[in-house]
């Protein structure tokens, strides 16, 4: 098994006699009345776009296109694996190819937001079972028989009645000649017949090559004569160069030019910061000749954000009324009239967040008179292919981008910012390949960060101690704001995100947005705002509990109610990560499942030693359902060793549960991380952190010991969820939940680092 990069022209270069097979969806015609959902409301969308290619060669192997960027998730594993099952083909005959950026040819490309699987499961299913059919309607006609006669079984045409088989290379020049069956002449297989999909036996495509070093990541580009760049940045937001002495960095062995990159216009979006990139025949001599250089910034407007002043006005942000995106009942009356023994109110903190991948944004630019090509590291090629294009004034298709592995993404590569520098450096050098570098110091300081944030829970509690009412505040600047200059109001789908979408059975329900600046890049990380809302939800439900005297997983029970589906149009906010209501309903059985399996198994209830205790939270995030267990203990001088972590998913049809379980460990371990250890402060608008030394990851020592994980109702004919992000949400206030039932001590800001 082996994955190679493929670009559009290499593939409709595949020599004749090979099968080479397109599938679209219906035409816009049969869905112009319709509001788009899902896979076609996206970019490059769905419709009437070939998704999937699969090539069987004379000699019998199958090779199969992987148009999704691979970063840990498996995905470019996952996908393949699903077409070689509908197909009946042999996965140790399979090979799979790498697209590079060709939304017209591949649909949607951009791997964020847990929807690979979800996108793309059914448009796979489809190519593998159209491939397999077109093989056996060749055989039967060769052989003058029904095609109901004939069966494809792993690579092979079968014909039982007379004993005659044919393999699939010998099939495929004949099977390419016949029409592509859709609709109803489509027959997927029964989930009873799955070989690959939902067994987990299935090993990444490139894990010998990641385990030998032999993995292409985009720091491993070589090409010839290929140079090497660094940048230095405005150190402020907005800031912009007034001079710059760049004789000294000239003089220094190995440095060959000094190029200047303008700044943005307008909202920041994904472009560069601007600067001065310094170009050289290794990247030491290029970090060098950065730090020879003399440059002048003026700061520009946000010199003044600083962390500590911006949280206190967050504070004040919430305790005001703000803008309603929810009004269940009135929530707000039965607050002013509760008396005040019947009231409790709490506020909970988050800071900057940034995602800082193992491997840091990297990518290789080569400009000639024709056009451009780019090999990195990326989650959304067709971006990097438009950032890229529009800075040299050439068409997309002019560009070329050739997608690697990704050493960790987390939302940080799907905003390709590192691609359009590249490519600016690159024009000043035609014909030469130029690699430009982040460092890490660079990654932190200069990225896109997590929004920092506010939230405020007020409740109106009945004499039985369960809610009456519910009012929450949230103050954090947006995401919005990267693409509309002075946006501060939170976008739909950011309040969307386990605020606005609060399932539980409370009458009186209120959610509300509050304005606020954004002085840095705000950009989606990994569960984005349900990171914030679920850490203030799920903690407060915590606080109830506790002040009703209620255990909090009957606590927590209550509040989800009885078994039920909700359609999210009812919650006043119809956000729901752009999918059809209908088809996917919020169903709080599900989520008392989930509940249930990580509570049962961590043995919930039973009696712990001093300084011990177990937390839980839970919640509905990227269509999927989590719940999380947390057992700690809490050292006499404050430390806290996470002892256990129990992890429930409910994502719907399990395709690949070998990653489904590597997705949790991975969620479990960045989510204790963010609620330890992570956090960015910015003092006099420059981030005070540069690398792990200040900005810490959680370390091994801190790691939990045991990490079970529970795929709950492994359902093939429900609808799939997400399952790179939902892991993560409930990690944080199940932890800190956790620490109360240990000390009694309630943590409301983030990161905890010691309760000493």
């Amino acid at each position: 098994m082996s994955a190679v990069t493929l670009q559009r022209r290499g593939f409709l270069h595949f020599a004749a006699g090979s099968l080479t097979l397109a599938v679209g969806l219906p035409g816009p015609g049969q869905t112009a009345q319709l509001r788009k959902y899902g896979a076609d409301a996206m970019p490059g969308g769905t419709v009437d776009s070939p998704l999937v290619f699969v090539r069987i060669a004379a000699d019998g192997t199958v090779t199969i296109v992987a148009h999704r960027a691979e970063m840990g998730t498996g995905v470019r594993t996952s996908l393949p694996m699903v077409v070689a099952d509908e197909m009946e083909a042999r996965w140790d005959r399979v090979a799979i190819v790498q697209a590079g950026a060709d939304e017209a040819r591949y649909g949607n490309q951009n791997v964020d937001g847990s929807r690979s699987v979800r996108h793309f499961w059914q448009p796979m299913r489809r190519v593998g079972a159209a491939a397999r059919q077109m093989l056996e309607a060749a055989a039967a006609a060769r052989w003058g028989v029904p095609v109901q006669e004939v069966q494809a079984v792993q690579h092979e045409v079968l014909h039982p009645a007379s004993g005659r088989r044919l393999g699939y290379g010998a099939l495929a020049a004949e099977a390419m000649r016949l029409p592509v069956p859709a609709g109803d002449a489509l027959r997927l297989k029964a989930p009873a017949q799955w070989r690959y999909m939902g067994k987990g036996e299935v090993r990444l495509c490139d894990l010998d090559d990641i385990g030998r070093g032999r993995a292409q990541f985009g720091m491993d580009a070589r090409q010839p004569g290929m140079v090497y760049a660094v940048v230095a940045r405005p150190p402020v937001l907005g800031g912009r160069l007034r001079r710059v002495d760049s004789a000294a960095a000239l003089q220094l062995p190995g440095v060959l030019q000094v190029v200047e990159i303008p700044g943005p216009q307008g909202a920041p979006g994904f472009q560069p910061l601007g600067g001065v990139a310094v170009v050289a025949r290794n990247t030491w001599a290029a970090m060098q000749g950065r730090a020879a250089l003399v440059l002048d910034w003026d700061d520009g407007p946000h010199a003044g954000y600083d962390s500590a002043a911006y949280r206190r006005t967050l504070e004040a942000a919430v305790q005001a009324p703000g803008i309603a995106v929810r009004n269940d009942g009135d929530a707000l009356q039965a607050l002013a009239q509760a008396p005040a023994g019947r009231r409790h109110a709490a506020q909970y903190h988050v800071p900057h967040l940034a995602h800082a991948p193992m491997e840091p944004p990297v990518a290789t630019a080569r400009v000639t008179a024709g056009g451009c090509e780019v090999w990195t590291s990326v989650q959304n090629p067709a971006a990097a292919q438009a950032g890229a294009a529009a800075a040299l004034g050439l068409q997309p298709a002019q560009v070329q981008v050739h997608v690697l592995l990704l050493g960790g993404g987390f939302g940080r590569k799907s905003k390709p910012d590192f691609v359009t520098e590249a490519v600016l450096v690159a024009k000043a050098l035609p014909g030469t390949p130029v690699k430009l570098v982040w460092t890490r110091e660079d990654d932190i300081r200069h990225g896109y960060y997590h929004t920092v944030s506010v939230d405020r829970l007020e409740a109106v509690l009945q004499p039985d101690g369960r809610p009456q009412a519910w009012l929450h505040r949230t103050a954090a600047p947006t995401i919005a704001a990267l693409f509309s200059a002075g946006a501060k109001v939170s976008a739909p789908f950011e309040a969307g995100m386990s605020a606005v979408n609060m399932p539980f059975a409370v009458p009186h329900v209120r959610v509300e947005r509050a304005e606020a600046v954004a002085h840095t890049r705000i950009g989606w990380f990994r569960s984005v705002a349900n990171i914030p809302h679920v850490f203030a939800t799920q903690s407060f439900i915590d606080e109830l509990a506790h002040r009703a005297g209620v255990d909090p997983l009957r606590y927590a029970l209550d509040l989800i109610g009885p078994p039920r589906r909700i359609d999210p149009g009812t919650l006043a906010d119809a956000f729901n990560y752009g999918e059809s209501p209908e088809r996917y309903p919020i169903d709080t059985g599900r989520m008392r499942a989930v509940l249930e399996a990580a509570t049962r198994s961590a043995r919930w209830g039973r009696k712990l030693p001093p300084r011990r205790g177990l937390g839980l939270a839970f919640a509905y995030s990227f269509l999927s359902y989590t719940a999380t267990v947390v057992e700690v203990e809490v050292g006499e001088d404050g430390s806290v060793q996470v002892l256990e972590v129990d992890m429930a998913i409910d994502c719907g049809p399990q395709v690949n549960p070998e990653r489904i379980r590597a997705q949790l460990e991975g969620g479990a371990v960045m989510g204790l991380g963010l609620a330890l250890a992570s956090e960015i402060r910015f003092e006099k608008g420059r981030v005070v952190q540069s690398n792990f030394h200040d900005y810490e990851v959680l370390r091994h020592h801190a790691s939990p010991r045991v990490i079970r994980t529970h795929l709950v109702n492994d359902d093939p004919e429900a609808m799939p969820g997400g399952v790179g992000e939902p892991p993560v949400p409930p990690v944080a206030p199940a932890l800190c939940n956790a620490i109360f039932a240990a000390t009694g001590k309630r943590v409301r800001s983030l990161p905890l680092r010691t309760l000493a």
